[in-house]
């Protein structure tokens, strides 16, 4: 790896800013040879990146040309799967994925999911009320968010733990982990595993429709024409997969980072109405995103580098949001911060849809887990956090609450 960067050094995982800090003040711009790819850690060059019409965001379709043909039909089925997934597509194709389902999940539909969001933190909070202990991950983030897109999608909840299974072996492979060597066998089970389940779901429409969201996206897709059924099936798998992703790290970083400031915590319990304040500086201080990544479609200048056509770039948003030069202090976290647009959720086209449903989540569990269940301990000092160069949190949380 770059002396300068390595992420596969010991600890980096469980700490990357002090790297991403000093690589940002000398060379904001660098090639890591281990990772063949341009790194940025600017918060500016980053988001200059993120809305640069020239970086294209389909990582999939350079990766499989650079594969031989045996290994392409070996994880054939995923590379189809991801090639229709949004995130990964450019415009007009991502302008039309993109628009299709916006139509089905706008963010008044949503925000209008708060009533059921509350049902649903509060039974799980009753569960480790019992206890006074639980796992913040497993018995709390992940079924959280799963059992709320799952209700959109008018999936069976007792299937939650098969979306767990598939979810995790598909983040090996999206998120470019480096310490998982068959990562992309267990993707493609997992892939195929989820494009089935999703087919038999919309057959099951197709005989019997309902009234959820996985039925208006196939009204959608047989009345409009603007997606196959190839695209739509791949749709839901990635609302199965972001949907709650992003929230469950949300909630796993968000209370690790309250729990390691104890200061802020019993602030936050004091004064609650600071939620919201306080959900926005958990993501910019240790979101759930760690980077994106784009690939240049031409050669183009960035802070006096050149990117030549085909470079990979990886776009570190973890490393922007604690850029010195856009927030003051920015290693502290502060659950008052004003004046917080970090780059989490992404910037330009390809902000993150689920946004929104992910910040209401995030606002109920927090406010509901500090009022019902006081101030958590961590029972392990030191939570493993899992393999991704993109996304960022931790495989397990045991906690402890007061009697």
């Amino acid at each position: 790896m770059s002396p300068l960067f390595d992420p596969r050094r010991p600890g980096f995982l469980a700490d990357p800013y002090p790297d991403f800090a000093a690589l940002r003040a000398r060379e904001p711009v660098h090639w890591c040879e281990g990772l063949k790819s341009w790194v940025i850690t600017g918060y500016d060059l980053c988001k200059q990146a993120l809305n640069d019409p020239q970086l294209s965001a389909d990582r999939i379709s350079p990766f499989r040309d650079s594969l031989g043909e045996t290994e392409r039909r070996r994880i054939g089925d995923l590379l189809a799967m991801l090639e229709d997934w949004m995130v990964f597509a450019d415009p007009p194709r991502h302008t039309r994925l993109r628009r299709a389902a916006n139509q089905i999940f706008p963010p008044r539909v949503m925000e209008g999911m708060a009533p059921r969001v509350q049902a649903i933190v509060a039974g799980l909070i009753d569960g480790m009320a019992e206890r006074r202990a639980g796992d913040l991950i497993r018995d709390f983030g992940f079924p959280l968010p799963v059992m709320v897109i799952a209700d959109m999608l008018g999936l069976p909840l007792e299937d939650q733990d098969k979306f767990k299974v598939w979810s995790d072996d598909l983040a090996t492979f999206v998120g470019s982990a480096q310490l998982t060597p068959d990562k992309r066998a267990r993707a493609q089970d997992s892939a195929r595993a989820m494009c089935d389940y999703v087919h038999a779901a919309v057959a099951a429409r197709r005989r019997e429709p309902r009234d959820d969201r996985l039925t208006r996206l196939m009204a959608l897709a047989d009345e409009s024409g603007e997606l196959s059924e190839r695209e739509m099936v791949a749709t839901c798998v990635l609302l199965l997969f972001a949907g709650h992703e992003t929230t469950t790290n949300l909630i796993g970083n968000g209370m690790l980072a309250l729990m390691r400031h104890p200061a802020e915590l019993e602030g936050l319990r004091r004064q609650p109405e600071l939620t919201e304040a306080a959900v926005e500086e958990m993501l910019r201080y240790d979101g759930p995103t760690l980077a994106m990544t784009r690939i240049a479609l031409e050669d183009v200048d960035y802070g006096g580098t050149t990117f030549r056509k085909g470079d990979r770039i990886f776009v570190f948003l973890a490393a922007a949001n604690r850029d010195p030069a856009r927030f003051p202090d920015p290693d502290r976290l502060d659950i008052a911060r004003e004046d917080n647009r970090h780059l989490t959720f992404g910037y330009g086209i390809h902000f993150c849809l689920g946004a929104p449903l992910a910040r209401l989540e995030g606002r109920i569990a927090i406010r509901a887990l500090l009022a019902r269940l006081g101030a958590p301990a961590l029972a392990e000092p030191a939570p493993e956090w899992i393999d991704s160069l993109s996304l960022r949190g931790v495989g397990a949380l045991p906690v402890t609450f007061p009697s």
